[in-house]
């Protein structure tokens, strides 16, 4: 089969596509044929060498969002061949991963796709919803409670938004002004600008500063200075964690594989709650080209790869 991989880290041009052997599923993992797997600033840490894996491996692979159907299942996986499915494949540092023809993965990292939703769409849901639903339980906000949450048009800024409402939460959505109308649309109840003063944009609407903080844009000090005293800040992002101050409780998050989760994020996907988004389709064979569009920014939406 067809796999995107990096060979040499430094940046995009490290990606190849190459020939590897069809992996087989062991116990209690399912092997899926691929439809559409999305990019993700994760895949950058790989080809840039933030991960890196040791100077033996030949290769890594790349991806860790995929939508298909179940082509091969393992010993004790009650999932029929054919079955849509996602898949949140969280392992980093692997020969191949879910930007392939086929992913082997573990059946807690996968659910069914939404219902009558586009694989090259449902592709998008994974790590980003997960992220974004994991952050929420680590900011035990009550109904009425405020919220900033920082990028809030961007991958994982906009599940967030749209989680945070179905839990009655009053949100403060940070963007670009063309963002705006976009986040109000999504739950937002206040709108401040990128281009303004975070902590004085905030208290113009939360003038004692907001419960809480998801900082899904990696802001630091400046998204922690919004929160009230004794408030909770929560990070997607380690290195970029502010130090505590004022009693405010800072936490990071890490989504990994869990398949209630999944489900419950998918079905929501299903129901319409949740909005994907695609900024751009390549091929897999232009790999290289994808990464390279992800490494210049700027789409809203995931760059997505189908086989």
């Amino acid at each position: 089969m067809r796999a995107a991989v990096v060979k040499k880290t430094g940046g995009p041009e490290g990606v190849e596509v190459v020939e590897v052997p069809l992996p087989e599923p062991g116990p209690l993992e399912v092997r899926i044929k691929v439809a559409a797997a999305a990019l993700n600033p994760a895949d950058a840490a790989v080809w840039a060498g933030i991960f890196r894996a040791s100077e033996e491996v030949e290769y890594t692979g790349l991806g860790l969002d995929a939508a298909g159907t179940v082509d091969a299942v393992g010993p004790g996986v009650p999932l029929k061949v054919g079955t849509p499915v996602i898949a949140f494949d969280a392992p980093v540092l692997r020969p191949t991963k879910a930007q392939a023809e086929y992913l082997v993965t573990d059946v807690n990292s996968i659910a069914l796709a939404p219902e009558g939703m586009d694989l090259t769409l449902a592709a998008t849901i994974p790590l980003n919803a997960m992220t974004a639903s994991l952050a929420l339980d680590h900011l035990p906000l009550r109904p009425r409670d405020t919220l900033l949450v920082t990028g809030a048009a961007g991958a994982v800024g906009g599940y967030a938004v749209e989680l945070a409402r179905t839990r009655g939460v009053r949100i403060v959505a940070q963007g670009l002004p063309e963002d705006e109308e976009f986040l109000r649309d999504r739950g937002a109840t206040w709108f401040v600008s990128r281009d303004e003063e975070l902590s004085e944009a905030v208290r113009r609407f939360v003038p004692e500063g907001v419960d809480g903080v998801l900082d899904a844009a990696a802001l630091g000090a400046p998204a922690l200075a919004a929160v009230r005293d004794g408030g909770i800040f929560v990070s997607v992002r380690g290195d970029v964690l502010p130090a505590p101050q004022r009693g405010v409780v800072v936490r990071l998050t890490a989504a990994g594989p869990e398949a209630t989760r999944l489900a419950y994020l998918s079905a929501l996907a299903e129901v319409g709650v949740l909005t994907p988004r695609v900024a751009q389709i390549y091929p897999l064979s232009q790999a290289a080209e994808a990464h390279a569009q992800l490494a210049r920014g700027g789409r809203r939406g995931r760059i997505v790869l189908v086989p």
